[in-house]
């Protein structure tokens, strides 16, 4: 009986919302403009039934997670070698601190002029986004490691890599998979962006071909696909997360 007021709680606003949009949509003067969410709901049910729009999906899916991978495998091993050693972080720390509050829409231009417009420079602005809330987070757990831990290891005269796998690893993950779980948003937002920028396909692509072709309804149910997959991304990562860090 707890779980079923609980999972009310969850969803009563979402609910709520929904019914709104619908009597005001309903309404409006403008259905044309702001559509039902009935409509939206059945013309995404019908676009998931069609080869077309499951391409495009699949092609954004595919350039997130292809950039927030590549992200993870550089941001990681180059944090934690930042974060144990003071005199290299010092010496990149200028470096990190001038890109880090790029917008990374920014360098959307720049990666045109020098990779062209295909996939490969569209993942590296995903790439370039989502690096670096990993490569922070990764830094600051590095750097707030109990040094207890790691004098006790020492102390026991354990190898370096023991000490990386059994002491700094571990005590990283929480900070680690923080950084993660804001990345894989970054990259799904940056698909979108550099989609409807560059545009070819994807669902940003979508979404704005639609909009531009006055089938609105289509552009509202590209948006609500987008929704959809980032709640199901971040349901993923924390289901990955409470599976890696079981002890937390």
């Amino acid at each position: 009986m707890n779980k079923i007021k609980h999972k009310f709680k969850i969803f009563i606003i979402p609910i709520l919302f929904i019914l709104l949009w619908e009597i005001i949509a309903r309404s409006s003067n403008s259905p044309v403009y702001f559509p039902p969410v009935s409509l939206i709901i059945g013309k995404l049910i019908s676009l998931l039934g069609t080869s077309d729009f499951i391409i495009h999906c699949s092609i954004t899916i595919y350039r997130c997670f292809i950039g927030f991978f590549i992200a993870t495998l550089i941001a990681v091993p180059l944090g934690i070698i930042l974060g144990a050693n003071k005199k290299i972080y010092q010496f990149f720390h200028f470096i990190i601190e001038f890109f880090r509050p790029l917008p990374s829409a920014s360098v959307i231009p720049i990666a045109i002029l020098f990779l062209g417009i295909d996939d490969t420079m569209k993942i590296f602005v995903i790439l370039f986004g989502s690096l670096w809330p990993i490569l922070i987070n990764t830094i600051d757990g590095v750097i707030g490691i109990e040094p207890q831990f790691l004098k006790t290891a020492k102390v026991f005269n354990i190898n370096q890599g023991r000490i990386l796998k059994n002491v700094i690893f571990p005590s990283i993950l929480p900070q680690i998979f923080t950084g993660l779980k804001i990345s894989v948003a970054i990259s799904l937002i940056l698909a979108i962006t550099v989609e409807m920028i560059v545009g070819g396909n994807g669902i940003g692509f979508f979404i704005l071909d639609s909009e531009r072709s006055f089938q609105f309804v289509d552009m509202y149910a590209g948006v609500l696909m987008i929704g959809i997959l980032g709640y199901l991304i971040n349901v993923l990562f924390l289901k990955l997360e409470k599976w890696v860090i079981f002890w937390r």
